[in-house]
């Protein structure tokens, strides 16, 4: 089996503008030690992530602990946001046509289309491995949904104050056969 340990960052710093460069809190960076802790006795092969600051700092610690160096891999970026797209009437929207997006933001489908890339390049080459991956809230969401379409706006609602927020998807082959939440730290959204 391949175990896909999905990190969704800890806490960021909304203050910074720049999606990419925006970095933790300090609480952000003190729940880091929780992911240390919940992926400690589990054996890691390989540990990937989004090039966004915020998700290779939230696994970083638990990289170093295993001895692995983090890969990057641009397709595990966050969904591209248009301006005043976080608020829970786009987000219904989204959620509803997946492929809707604002003037100048991505649609969830193209978010899950290279996501879910990603995920199989991941799953064809590191078959039977244990695998860290630094993702974000709704790069996750998107592929939850692509395993189970039951998984939407609610689904996305739930999990959007889980930071950071580790889940294991463990694959036969190319085909989910498990999901287990692993850690939950619940933050306000702001």
């Amino acid at each position: 089996m391949t175990n896909v340990y999905f990190v969704r960052h800890a806490l960021p710093d909304y203050s910074c503008a720049d999606a990419a460069l925006r970095p933790l809190t300090e609480e952000g960076m003190r729940d880091t030690a929780e992911v240390v802790r919940a992926m400690k006795d589990i054996h890691l092969d390989f540990a990937i992530s989004s090039p966004y600051k915020r998700s290779i700092d939230t696994i970083k610690q638990t990289a170093d602990e295993h001895g692995l160096k983090i890969e990057l891999d641009d397709r595990l970026h966050e969904r591209i946001s248009g301006r005043d797209s976080n608020n829970h009437e786009m987000f219904q929207k989204r959620w509803a046509d997946l492929s809707f997006c604002e003037s100048d933001g991505e649609c969830i489908q193209s978010v899950m289309d290279r996501n879910i890339a990603a995920l199989n390049d991941i799953l064809e080459t590191h078959e039977g491995e244990n695998i860290l991956v630094g993702t974000h809230g709704t790069a996750l969401s998107s592929i939850l949904h692509y395993y189970d379409n039951s998984f939407g706006v609610e689904g996305f609602l739930r999990i959007i104050n889980f930071m950071p927020y580790i889940i294991r998807l463990g694959f036969e082959g190319m085909e989910l056969v498990e999901k287990e939440e692993i850690l939950i730290i619940n933050k306000p959204f702001e």
